[in-house]
């Protein structure tokens, strides 16, 4: 599914009310200085990636987010029995069906890591209910995933899968790095998601109960039981959804 796109830029009309042009005739002069759709959301744009500096004058901001891990299972022994070309298409169809729904659902594809992806919701377009929208956008990204698995020859025991985490709350988001300058999400929240992401089973979701208790609407036969994470000195409760 390809996600709708819009005609200005979503997160400078939040941010600054500004309505800067993303396609069309009206975005051409924008083009020229380099203002074009954002590669981590197409319905942001490039002014959104250097807020950090130009807008908000830092480099990093706290803000209340939901992260989203997505990891391709058994991506590694699938090589064994496919061509490097069916595996870059693989990894392609992957990245394009996490990126749709991702979008669709008004998060950032914040960054691809090897045969996983991590997004961020509620920056820099808000959204008060950002878990339940990654909640949605995980099932979109398992619905896509499954719908196109049979194009891919290899084995038939149905190891081929994605597994989900999803965690809420507080996190730190801007530029890291100098002589290298990542634009990327850092702290316990992003932490968390990953090692749910790394729990979950075979096309599984699994999210922690901050996520649960703010999209309980999506949830509302989802049971949990607690995990051992690694990094973690106690069990962690999570959901599957």
């Amino acid at each position: 599914m390809t996600p709708h796109r819009s005609t200005i830029c979503k997160g400078c009309w939040q941010q600054m009310r500004v309505p800067i042009p993303l396609r069309g005739v009206l975005s051409v002069p924008f083009r020229v200085f380099g203002i074009r759709p954002s590669r981590m959301n197409p319905n942001t744009c490039t002014i959104c990636e250097l807020m950090f500096t130009r807008v908000m004058k830092a480099r990093k901001v706290t803000i209340d987010a939901t992260i989203l891990f997505a990891d391709l299972r058994s991506y590694t022994s699938l090589s064994q029995s496919l061509s490097s070309a069916e595996m870059g298409g693989l990894l392609d169809s992957f990245y394009d069906d996490c990126a749709n729904a991702i979008w669709q659902f008004d998060g950032l594809l914040n960054k691809t890591i090897g045969d996983a992806v991590m997004a961020v919701f509620n920056f820099p377009i808000r959204q008060e209910d950002h878990a339940r929208q990654a909640v949605l956008a995980a099932r979109e990204i398992q619905r896509a995933f499954y719908a196109r698995r049979a194009e891919f020859s290899g084995p038939s025991d149905g190891t081929l899968s994605v597994g989900v985490g999803i965690h809420s709350g507080e996190l730190s988001f801007g530029e890291f790095g100098r002589s290298h300058r990542d634009l990327t999400a850092i702290g316990t929240v992003v932490n968390t998601a990953s090692r749910a992401q790394s729990a979950a089973g075979a096309g599984q979701i699994l999210v922690t109960q901050a996520v649960y208790e703010q999209a309980r609407s999506e949830l509302p036969d989802s049971t949990a039981r607690e995990y051992e994470l690694k990094g973690f000195d106690a069990p962690v409760r999570l959901y599957a959804a």
